[in-house]
């Protein structure tokens, strides 16, 4: 049960490595839960060993439930394109394959059109992008060991960094 005046929402982000993702968006302002797993694949249930051959369909994704009270979607869409290379084709820096590409897993129309805009935007600003705008499916939480990578193991991503586009 949600705290008084609390409104909680889900949004997904498929952007490379999960461990990365997850350690930008664990951090923002108005983000209750951060969980690591696997979207938009033909696997049941798949596990990382299934997902890591890049035959699953599926992408490394964060599933982000956040306060709408306290942030919005569109807080979330800038950080998450901020927060990687968008106009990787192959996967995500030095990880490459099918299941670091980088996409948008949106919930409804509203998610759509917001991931819509700000797809347009950098492309006014000269950018490639390479985000798939994808409807969520079915979302598969990964192995624990996966969940909070970084802050269990005391390390910072490698190839997920911060700069500022908006």
């Amino acid at each position: 049960m949600s705290p008084i005046g609390q409104q909680t929402k889900t949004a997904y982000f498929a952007s490379g490595c999960f461990w990365g993702t997850q350690y930008h968006f664990s951090k923002a302002a108005g983000v209750i839960r951060t969980t690591v797993g696997f979207m938009g694949g033909q696997v049941e249930s798949p596990s990382y060993q299934q997902v890591k051959t890049g035959t699953s369909g599926h992408l490394e994704t964060i599933e982000v439930v956040y306060d709408s009270t306290q942030t919005s979607y569109e807080n979330l869409i800038r950080l998450f394109f901020e927060t990687h290379d968008f106009t990787q084709t192959d996967g995500q820096g030095p990880d490459i394959g099918s299941q670091y590409l980088s996409a948008v897993f949106y919930v409804d129309d509203e998610q759509l059109e917001i991931a819509k805009k700000y797809t347009e935007i950098l492309k006014q600003k000269g950018f490639e992008v390479a985000t798939e705008l994808r409807p969520a499916t079915t979302f598969w939480e990964a192995e624990e060991y996966h969940q909070q990578y970084y802050n269990k193991n005391g390390s910072t991503p490698y190839c997920h960094t911060y700069r500022k586009l908006f």
